[in-house]
């Protein structure tokens, strides 16, 4: 079976030779889209493969020059990675193994990203396993919608790999607020296309749900303060795309004559929401039948405001 391998890069000179290196076994031929780099990405590409094509950069459509890049390819199979990602020698062999065998059925693989963040492997369930559909038939998959965070579709049966892809996530603040701005963009304006109707209080809601969402049902907690900033910087995430639909709407002032009060409800109903979960692990970790009954009363308090 031969394996074509695409890589789309932008500015990528510090992360793409280690990516290239990664593949230079398992491909047959490798195929980069270099989206308008004004770095040394280009030239570093051109050290491992003749196929580097040239593609006008839009930041909000980086996965059309995926698209292309695999009209590129002649493979059997495609093996689509980003320049921050790195196939282990355990994933090589499954990789070759299970396509030495897979059924006439099976036309795509999903693989599990290891995310290194701030210089750790992030375990909870927002960052792990993380599976991704990167590996699919020639012809069976595409991008649809072709903007950030669109998944790639396959049309036909799928499986999962065992090994990860090891994944060398966001190395600084600094690059996790640039990369945001532009991810809040695609966010605000995907809202807007589902038919997002403003209400002002979102101002608190998305930021708050996003924290508790991230922090407690994905366990954010289990990754120490690693885990906590992530949630945080996750609630700024979304603050920002409140504040860009609120822009969309050309910053209308909104007039009420109870604001501060209704503020002060929301944030009240936050705090049972913050509550409500900081109690439940508890409940789940402690074995004392007593203790587990008062936290689940309390629990129920906490449940009150948020319905109140």
């Amino acid at each position: 079976m031969k394996i074509s391998v695409v890589i789309s890069a932008f500015n990528e000179e510090k992360n793409i030779e280690e990516a290239l290196k990664s593949v230079k076994r398992i491909a047959d031929e490798i195929i980069v889209i270099d989206n308008d780099s004004s770095d040394l990405t280009p030239s570093i590409a051109k050290k491992y493969t003749k196929q580097v094509f040239s593609q006008k950069n839009d930041p909000k459509k980086i996965d059309l020059q995926k698209n292309f890049g695999f009209s590129k390819a002649t493979g059997d199979w495609i093996l689509s990675i980003d320049a921050d990602e790195r196939i282990t020698p355990e994933l090589e062999d499954e990789i070759k193994s299970k396509l030495d065998n897979a059924p006439e059925i099976v036309d795509g693989f999903w693989i599990s990203r290891k995310n290194i963040i701030f210089g750790k492997w992030i375990k909870n369930e927002m960052w792990w396993p993380d599976f991704q559909l990167k590996l699919f038939r020639r012809g069976k998959g595409e991008f649809e919608g072709g903007t950030v965070h669109k998944a790639l579709v396959v049309a036909g049966q799928t499986q999962k790999l065992e090994n990860f892809l090891l994944h060398v996530n966001y190395e600084s603040i600094s690059q996790f607020i640039s990369k945001l701005n532009n991810y809040t963009d695609i966010e605000a304006i995907s809202l807007v296309e589902a038919g997002y109707k403003f209400n002002w209080l979102d101002a608190i809601r998305f930021p708050v749900d996003d924290f508790v969402k991230t922090f407690f049902l994905q366990r954010g907690y289990s990754d120490g303060l690693h885990g906590l900033v992530l949630s945080l910087l996750q609630a700024f995430y979304m603050e920002t795309v409140f504040a860009k639909l609120w822009e969309k709407n050309k910053f209308e002032e909104v007039v009420m004559p109870d604001f501060v009060d209704d503020v002060r409800r929301e944030f009240i109903v936050s705090s049972g929401k913050i509550s409500y979960w900081y109690t439940s692990i508890f409940i789940r970790n402690t074995k004392n039948p007593l203790k587990k009954t008062l936290l689940k009363i309390k629990r129920k308090i906490s449940s009150s405001k948020i319905n109140s």
